[in-house]
């Protein structure tokens, strides 16, 4: 088997299963080298697929599904499940009992700028609720970071944002009000790469499939502070106590696939939600989409 290069797009809690297989040696094991290197942003990761500088990446499946939107040719294809429900908290300053997305439109609210999806998806469960998101006091362009800071200081009500700054805030009086993740299952980190490579690189795949398999058992049952312990070196800056906190929550919710196989329900989720959030012209199919065969092909059924 060649080495294969893994494009990172950023670093971030939630894909703790990725870091699981590799500092466990889950790769090693299935007989593949996984060289990862960190792109900086989840566009960069599908340019070093497109450019072949990477074999693979991982990012939310709305790539390949964007891009075949506007272009039918793109080459790009999501394969072997791992982050499938959303991953993103609504944080509020001192704690919020009986909150709903129906008082979102009286407070001041800061979405997250890094990334669009989680916008899009909860735009699309305010539509489902019968909240119009343009009524939103809604506050744009800055970090998760600078948003949670401003809800400490007062001048937000309520942030959108990943793990760790819930866990980080809630240790300054912060708590979750909403869990993304409630909503069940919405398509939000695969493997993907271009067909071409699918086939070239098939057998290297096949066994990163198969280490993420083993990962995702791992993970689901593993003890929140094992799991800190095996990912930290790459956290370097934060508190073991804040990753342990954010870990735990996320395999509360069972925010990772049980196994690689993509659950269709999953795609469609976020095809919709990027639909009415009008980034979708069409709808672009789950088989064309998403290669589950590779996955078949790599668990035997």
């Amino acid at each position: 088997m060649h080495p294969i290069i893994l494009a990172e797009p950023f670093r971030a809690v939630f894909y703790a299963p990725f870091y699981v297989a590799e500092a466990r040696g889950l790769f090693a094991a299935e007989g593949v080298e996984v060289r990862r290197a960190t792109a900086g942003d989840p566009t960069k990761a599908a340019e070093n697929l497109l450019s072949g500088v990477a074999d693979i990446a991982w990012s939310g499946p709305m790539r390949p599904m964007m891009l075949r939107d506007r272009d039918p040719s793109c080459p790009l294809r999501s394969f072997c499940a791992v982050v499938m429900k959303d991953p993103f908290l609504l944080i509020g300053r001192g704690s919020r009992p009986g909150f709903t997305l129906a008082d979102l439109p009286a407070l001041r609210f800061g979405s997250v700028s890094e990334v669009p999806t989680p916008w899009w998806c909860l735009q699309d469960d305010l539509r489902q609720a019968g909240i119009d998101p343009e009524a939103l006091n809604r506050v744009i362009g800055r970090s998760m970071a600078e948003n949670i800071a401003a809800v400490l200081d007062g001048s937000l009500d309520v942030a959108q944002a990943f793990e760790p700054h819930a866990a980080l805030a809630e240790a300054q009086g912060a708590a979750v009000w909403h869990r993304a993740a409630d909503r069940g299952l919405s398509a939000y980190t695969a493997f993907y790469a271009t067909e071409a490579r699918i086939a070239e690189r098939s057998a290297e795949f096949e066994a990163m499939i198969r280490a993420m398999a083993a990962s995702l058992a791992w993970i689901a049952q593993a003890p929140p502070g094992e799991i800190a312990a095996t990912i930290a070196p790459l956290f370097e800056d934060l508190p073991h106590a804040a990753l342990t906190t954010a870990l735990a929550r996320y395999q509360g919710l069972a925010l990772w696939a049980p196994t690689p196989h993509f659950p269709r329900a999953a795609f469609e989720q976020l095809r919709g939600a990027m639909s009415t959030a009008g980034i979708l012209t069409g709808a672009p199919a789950f088989e064309v989409c998403v290669d589950e065969a590779i996955v078949t092909r790599a668990l035997g059924g």
